[in-house]
This record gives structure tokens, C-alpha cells and sequence, in this order.
């Protein structure tokens, strides 16, 4: 078998890559759903590369817990559960609410700008109601926060939690009075980040999680899904 050079390799590396974010990207958009087989070759004919990075990426996939593989069967969606979306919340308690304080040492005068920005173009697509601009809207808030937690860890741990429970964030916070309320605890986070706050910016941050997910909970309970 011939040896590849370094950018073969690279490349093999990247279009793997690649691939994996594009199943995870099916999987968390609900386009995969749980329970359902992940044929390579069709999965193969559908991206339009070969079955190598497509077992490369169901290995990742099954590592992350998004699948998982059974014996003479493939790999079978699992998804993210209400027990995952749970316990996500949970971790991001205690998690953003230290990003905050990191964020509220280490913040740039442009990043407090960008956040000023968001907040600018938050209230903008509230009063319009548009539940998805407010949704990214919501994100970049968060990841400029973590990106001036000055901490590589924390921005990708929390950035893949937000990516796992988008489906989740979108539900919250697509009802007018949940959007209204995020507003108005995001601007009080950023006070306190602008005023180097720390202590104050992670109460805040901690007491806004755990109200998402107290309004997330109602929604389903309002809709039966539990």
C-alpha cells in the first residue's frame, strides 16, 4: 500500500472533520433522528466521499455520545436526550457563571463594545418577536463572554454544550416573554462585567441558566412532553 505525504494525511484529516460536523450537524438539527441507522454507504452517496471519513466521523460521533454502535447493525442514533438537555443546564450553571467572572477580569474595551452591540440588535429583534435572529443573537452574546474569559477550555466546552442544546434554547426562547426576560438579564450581566464585577457577573449568569431552564421545563410541561 502506498504511504500518504503530509498532505494527504492533512486532508484525509480535514475532510473527516468535515464529515463529522456535518452528521453531527443532522443529528442536532433533527434531520437524523434517534433510533435511526447510519448506513455508511448511504451516507457516503448522500456527502459524496469515500466510506473513510465516514467511519472516522461515527467513531467521533459514538465518542461524543450521539451515536452509538451495535454489533452486526451500524450505528444508531441516540441524540440528545431531556436528560442530556438536563443535565447540560446543570454543568452550564456552574460553568458560565465562571466564565462571567473571568470574563468580567478579563474583558477587552472591544469586546465590551461587541457586547454593547449585541445587546443594541437583542432589543431590536425582541420587540420584532423574531425568534431566530434572537436566537443567534443569544449565542454570540455567550461567546463573547467566553472568549473574554480569556480561557480556551471554557470556550470549548461550553460552545459545544450550546450546540447541543440549540434545539432546546430555540424552544425557550422562541416564546415573546422568555426573549423579553433573557434581554433584560443579559443586560444586567453585562453591567456587572462592565464595571469588573466578577462576583456579581457569575451570581447573575448562574441565576439566568437556571432560569432558561426553568422556563424550558415549563414549555415542555405546557406542551406534554413530559
Amino acid at each position: 500500500m502506498m504511504a500518504l505525504n503530509s498532505e494527504e494525511v492533512h486532508y484525509q484529516r480535514s475532510l473527516g472533520g468535515q464529515v463529522f460536523e456535518q452528521i453531527r450537524e443532522n443529528i442536532l438539527n433533527g434531520r437524523y433522528k434517534p433510533g435511526e441507522s447510519l448506513i455508511e454507504l448511504r451516507l457516503s452517496e448522500e456527502i459524496g466521499v469515500s466510506r473513510t471519513p465516514i467511519r472516522e466521523a461515527i467513531r467521533q460521533l459514538e465518542l461524543e455520545g450521539l451515536v452509538h454502535v451495535v454489533p452486526n447493525k451500524g450505528a444508531i442514533v441516540s441524540g440528545v436526550s431531556d436528560k442530556d438537555v438536563d443535565d447540560i443546564y446543570t454543568i452550564r450553571m456552574l460553568v458560565e457563571g465562571l466564565a462571567a467572572q473571568w470574563a468580567a477580569q478579563n474583558i477587552t474595551d472591544r469586546e465590551l463594545e461587541e457586547l454593547e452591540e449585541i445587546l443594541e440588535l437583542e432589543d431590536f429583534y425582541t420587540r420584532k418577536k423574531d425568534s431566530s435572529h434572537i436566537l443567534q443573537i443569544d449565542s454570540r452574546f455567550h461567546q463573547v463572554i467566553f472568549a473574554a474569559s480569556k480561557s480556551k477550555s471554557l470556550m470549548h466546552v461550553l460552545g459545544t454544550f450550546h450546540q447541543y442544546v440549540r434545539n432546546a434554547r430555540n424552544t425557550s426562547l422562541s416564546y415573546p416573554d422568555r426573549a423579553a426576560e433573557a434581554l433584560k438579564e443579559h443586560t444586567a450581566i453585562y453591567e456587572a462585567i462592565r464595571i469588573r464585577d466578577s462576583e456579581k457577573a457569575g451570581e447573575l449568569m448562574t441565576d439566568h441558566i437556571m432560569k432558561a431552564r426553568a422556563s424550558l421545563n415549563l414549555r415542555k410541561q405546557t406542551r406534554g412532553d413530559r
